[in-house]
């Protein structure tokens, strides 16, 4: 049986920053930008090996997006950092206009994204920064769950030509995926097979929905589980295998639950293939201050709760 080891975790922020060294030694044209939070983001890691290609903007998140801009058009690849809430939201204009309209290659990156900044409060827990990115045409979107994920997921930006968003939590996270496993983050991942419910994760609560279905199965239930690192574009062909085979889908995301991955995986089954679907996360509202088991807890996005609900709607079903 799939399991994670939720007392083994390991900082994904920090993954991000090596991840950053890494692409940084292969190839020289990349280049990274801050908004005055290199320890909170960790591309300080990348400031110490690379200084004179890294670019502290202070605390001007426009200023630092259209500077990217400018990089990018010079054949730089341009990483640029700040809190989810400021990558997304004080510099959606110039990301809008400046770089997606364009089709510019930079690569935005949000730490701290969701409920568990925790402590921070409502001001800086976005909850919704992926649905602000995956309206953008041309914006691919990534939520990677771990820190081999993190990596892979760095790597494919770079790669990448064209503006990419990618999400990474303040939290530090267990590993989900075996080592020496090969990505392809434009696939969904199915992580356990299942004939009763599809449920649809990605980023933290891929690891407290594998340890709910444990709990699932104790209860009679055999929950398929999908991860979804890549929400836009979306691996519609892996939805809908799995909705014709169970029938009935719950999404989990530490997002809120108006545009984030459940919005998404809805508009791919009304189209393809209608089933009932039932969105868990955060309930239109804003987050608030707390730590992180309590707020896991409070907004029903921990293991226990998750299983409860899924069991409470597999029985009203």
């Amino acid at each position: 049986m799939l399991t994670v080891n939720k007392k083994e975790r390991k900082s994904i922020r920090s993954a991000y920053g090596k991840a950053l060294v890494e692409v940084g030694k292969e190839n020289k044209n990349v280049v990274v930008l801050d908004s005055d939070l290199a320890g909170s983001t960790q591309t300080k890691l990348f400031a110490a090996e690379f200084p004179e290609r890294f670019f502290d903007c202070g605390i001007a998140e426009a200023d630092m997006t259209t500077t990217a801009i400018g990089l990018s058009t010079t054949g730089k690849i341009p990483f640029l950092s700040s809190f989810a809430v400021f990558a997304t939201g004080r510099n959606y204009d110039q990301v809008r206009n400046g770089a997606c309209y364009a089709g510019f290659n930079i690569k935005v990156v949000g730490t701290h994204g969701g409920i568990t900044v925790c402590e921070d409060g409502a001001t800086h827990q976005s909850l919704e920064d992926v649905s602000l990115m995956r309206g953008l045409p041309g914006m691919q979107v990534l939520v990677p769950c771990d820190c081999a994920e993190m990596n892979a997921a760095v790597k494919y930006a770079a790669k990448h030509y064209g503006p990419v968003y990618i999400r990474v939590p303040r939290t530090n996270v267990p590993d989900v995926f075996e080592e020496g496993h090969e990505f392809d983050l434009t696939k969904a991942v199915v992580l356990k097979e299942g004939k009763d419910v599809t449920i649809i994760t990605n980023g933290e609560t891929t690891a407290e929905v594998v340890e709910a279905s444990e709990i699932l199965a104790k209860n009679g239930i055999d929950a398929e589980i999908i991860h979804m690192p890549m929400v836009k574009p979306l691996d519609a062909q892996t939805i809908v295998k799995s909705a014709q085979k169970t029938k009935y889908v719950v999404t989990v995301e530490n997002h809120s639950v108006i545009g984030g991955v459940g919005s998404a995986i809805c508009e791919v089954l009304s189209e393809k293939f209608p089933v009932p679907v039932h969105r868990l996360g955060v309930q239109d509202t804003f987050g608030q201050t707390g730590d992180f088991d309590n707020l896991m807890k409070y907004y029903r996005l921990n293991s226990d709760e998750l299983a409860e609900d899924i069991t409470k709607l597999m029985e009203q079903k």
